[in-house]
């Protein structure tokens, strides 16, 4: 992965060459567009993050906010990271199946959706992904995923 230095989201939108800086911006204006309330958007680990803030839910198992979408430009694609398709076999089916209904080509890993131009995404799928996952399933996941465990002490 490509890291920035970048510190706000505006900042790296500034780095972005100018073809990537058009495709990343068409992108994150449907995911605003589609976020559901309780999210906000930022920098986190080098990419314009989606995440229930800390102040909203603070414990989380590494201290960061809890990520939902993330959206990147990488050296060769550029990348968007939908965690609530990754965390979820029926929404990553359901995801999938939508995708290739649009007759886009769908390059995915587990998490991540690449591509190199806009033509490539199926925006009202990547929306309708996004408006999927409330804050509250987020939440509901986490503390599922991590019920019993105790934090070492150092």
């Amino acid at each position: 992965m490509v890291q920035r230095a970048a510190t706000t989201v505006e900042e790296y939108l500034d780095e972005l060459p100018a073809d990537r800086r058009e495709t990343i911006e068409a992108v994150r204006q449907v995911i605003l567009d589609n976020l559901p309330d309780g999210y906000e958007e930022g920098m986190s680990f080098g990419m314009i993050g989606y995440q229930v803030p800390l102040a909203d839910f603070p414990v989380t198992y590494n201290g960061q906010p809890l990520g939902v979408v993330a959206l990147a430009n990488q050296k060769n694609y550029m990348t968007v990271y939908l965690m609530g398709v990754y965390g979820d076999d029926d929404e990553r089916r359901w995801f999938e199946d939508a995708w290739r209904a649009t007759g886009k080509r769908l390059d995915m890993g587990k998490s991540c959706v690449r591509f190199r131009h806009i033509e490539g995404v199926a925006l009202d799928v990547l929306g309708e992904a996004v408006r999927r996952v409330p804050p509250d399933r987020v939440i509901a996941a986490h503390e599922a995923a991590h019920a019993g465990r105790r934090r070492k002490r150092r």
